[in-house]
């Protein structure tokens, strides 16, 4: 035949497409991002949703929602990692924000102050959108901070380029967040 079905990159666009189906977080081939029950909310949205006839007006409605999601995750990822790099962590940043299942603790008594400096970030800035559900990936990267000391800079920093307005407000809308 004219055609050979012998080159290897044949389905490299079609294994892109599965991997971006599959990727609930920022990692391709991360079979562990069904453990956090963010990822795991997901992941079942994305089950339902291949469920349903494609024509249908609850396909469209989980589709839609599941776009959403995605979308506010990266911009949330987005923020810190400006901080971070903002911090002067530019190298260091995706790894700082990298966690799967085999993450740790760095040190247990680290916990409790990384726990408050997350509550703390949630209810004193708008790195977190409202209706936001803290996730524990980002305990992990508060402790990575606090590990590094520089767990209360990028707080101060948060606060600086993503601060809370009266009335929930975010004070960067409509506009590209500020660099320090």
């Amino acid at each position: 035949p004219l055609h050979s079905n012998n080159n290897p990159y044949a389905s490299f666009g079609a294994t892109l497409a599965r991997d971006e189906e599959q990727n609930l977080w920022s990692t391709p081939h991360d079979v562990t991002h069904t453990e956090a029950d963010d990822d795991r909310v997901l992941y079942n949205m994305i089950v339902v949703r291949n469920q349903l006839d494609k024509d249908s007006e609850e396909w469209q409605k989980l589709n839609y929602d599941i776009y959403t999601l995605r979308q506010t995750r990266k911009e949330v990822r987005s923020r810190w990692k400006h901080i971070l790099e903002d911090l002067g962590f530019q190298k260091e940043a995706d790894s700082l924000l990298s966690v799967t299942k085999l993450s740790i603790i760095s040190d247990s008594q680290n916990m409790s102050k990384a726990r408050d400096i997350l509550l703390k970030l949630s209810e004193e800035t708008n790195i977190f959108p409202t209706s936001w559900e803290l996730s524990e990936r980002y305990l992990f990267v508060v402790d990575r901070l606090i590990a590094l000391d520089a767990a209360d800079e990028f707080f101060r920093m948060a606060s600086t380029v993503y601060p809370k307005r009266a009335g929930g407000e975010r004070a960067d809308e409509g506009q590209a967040p500020r660099r320090v």
